[in-house]
Formats: C-alpha cells, structure tokens, sequence
C-alpha cells in the first residue's frame, strides 16, 4: 500500500486531536468547576502529551503528504513541492492555521494548573480548530462551489461531534481506570454524575453525527451512485466503518441504560467494584471500535469513492 504512511499518520492525527478536544469539552460539560477543580479529571498530562504529539504529528503528516503528491521519500523531501503546497492550496493554508492552533494548545495544556478555567477554554478552542481543519486533507476539501461549502461545514461539524463522543470515552477511562486507592466513594460519584451528563450530550453528537454523515456521503458519492457502493474499496470500508458504528450505538446504549445505574445502586450500597469492571471493559470495547473507526476514516479519505475493485 503506497499510501500506507500518509493513512497510518492521518490515522493518528485524527486520534490525537479528537481525543484532546473531547476531553477539553467533557471538562466543562459533564464536571462542575468545584468537581474538576477536585481533580478527579487530571487533564494536564495526557493534554500536554496529546497536545504536543498533535504539533508533531501535524508536521509528520504535511511531510508525508508532500512525499506522496511528488512520489518522493519522506526523508528527501523537495523542498520546493513543500514551499508551494504550503503557501499556496488550500490544504497547506489549513495546515498553517493547524500549526498555530496547535502552539496555542501547547501553551494552554502548560497552563492548565496556574490558570485552569481561561487555559482549558484556549485548548478547547484551539484543538477544536485544529480538528476543523483536518477536512482539508479529505474529500470535502476538494469539493468546488457552494456545495464545497455545504459539504465542508457538514463535515466540521462531523468531526466535532465525534471528538465529544470520542473524548468523553478517554476522558471516563482516565477516570475510572486509577487505582483502587485513588477511587474514593466521592470520586465514584462524581464520574456516576458525569456518565449522566455525557449520556445527555452524547445523544446529541450521534444525532449530529448521523445526519452530517449522510450529507457528507450524499456529498461525495452521489445519489446516483449509492448502488454501486458495495463494488468498491470505498464502499465496503464505509459498510465496516457503519457497523462498527451500530456496535458503538449499542455498546452506548448499554452504558446508559444498564451499566450507569449499576454504578448509582453500586455506590449507594457500598459494593461499586463489579459495575465499575463492567463500565471498564464497555469503555474498552467502545473506545476499540472508535480507533478502528477513525482508522477507516484516515484510509477512506486517501480513496476514489467510485473506482471499482477488481
């Protein structure tokens, strides 16, 4: 596969920055000031690392890109191909804007423990932009018009509805999977109130997330052309991408509806440990079938959606 370096980094890239803006935002949605102020969502580290690995993988990916559009290696790269594709088409300018997103989300991951409230509203905006800006290295990108424009703010908003459901699931493991010792009761209860939150706003980002997705599929094969799906490479890693989505619908519903009040019965009677094994090994499956999602998604956007196998 040509292209596999280009699709392992986007693959990557997509998860970084997913992940970073959905724990910003379950950082304010699903916790109060005083409940994240008590630490039982230690954002600082793992943003600092996501933050820091999203600049450098943003760097890697352009490389891998240039190398890919001249047919060069990533370690000769023609530095003029890059000057021109950088400064001048519209993926080197979301790039661009890309990279100074992600210096701010440095700056702001630095600054969660001085100043966490005004430095958690810079990461959450700037990990935001940055993941608005990975649809420039899609198909939406390449979209001409006023159906471009339609298609591109479909797909924003696809991403970031995605990055809330995507970070709330890192933000619960980070939580639940502590040790035993750092699992207090009070803690317990606390992230019992945020899977009730998340499940609300949860709701939302898969309403979203679904109607943007069959505007964004309408967008890029064509209405047409949806019978000729299950002949390509494109359309059978959309039906995979589409299951493992149904099993993450499934695995949410379980979560809502049996494992989170598990933990509520748990907690008021003392005895939290199997629902919180349960919950784990949910977040687990869950989360696994979200990688493999975003990995479809990184190898989807390097294919024609309508070029036949054989």
């Amino acid at each position: 596969m040509d292209n596999l370096p280009v699709i392992a980094l986007r693959f990557a890239l997509y998860a970084d920055l997913m992940v970073l803006a959905g724990m910003a935002a379950f950082s304010f949605y699903a916790l109060t000031r005083d409940e994240y102020a008590a630490g039982v969502l230690p954002l600082a580290r793992p943003a600092i690392a996501l933050s820091s690995a999203g600049f450098l993988l943003s760097a890697l990916a352009m490389l891998a890109l240039v190398a890919s559009m001249t047919g060069s290696s990533l370690r000769v790269i023609d530095r003029a191909s890059l000057s021109e594709i950088v400064g001048e088409t519209a993926i080197g300018i979301a790039w661009m804007v890309r990279m100074a997103a992600m210096t701010v989300a440095v700056l702001s991951a630095l600054a969660l423990t001085r100043s966490p409230t005004t430095a958690r509203v810079g990461l959450l905006v700037s990990a935001a932009l940055a993941v608005a800006t990975l649809i420039w290295t899609g198909h939406a990108g390449a979209t001409e018009g006023w159906p471009g424009t339609a298609h591109r703010f479909s797909d924003i908003v696809h991403l970031l509805a995605a990055a809330v459901w995507i970070g709330g699931i890192a933000a619960f493991s980070w939580m639940l999977f502590r040790p035993v010792a750092a699992r207090s009761k009070a803690h317990l209860a606390i992230a019992h109130r945020a899977l009730d939150r998340f499940s609300r706003v949860g709701t939302l980002a898969v309403g979203l997330i679904v109607a943007t997705g069959i505007i964004n599929c309408l967008a890029v094969v064509g209405f047409p052309h949806f019978t000729q799906l299950p002949l390509t490479a494109y359309g059978k890693l959309l039906i995979c991408k589409l299951l493992l989505f149904a099993a993450m619908l499934a695995i949410a519903a379980l979560n809502r509806w049996r494992l989170t009040p598990a933990l509520g019965f748990g907690i008021r009677n003392d005895s939290p440990t199997l629902a919180v094994v349960g919950l784990r090994r949910s977040l687990l499956a869950e989360g696994s079938a979200a990688l493999a999602i975003l990995a479809l998604v990184a190898w989807l956007g390097t294919l024609d959606p309508l070029s036949t196998t054989r």
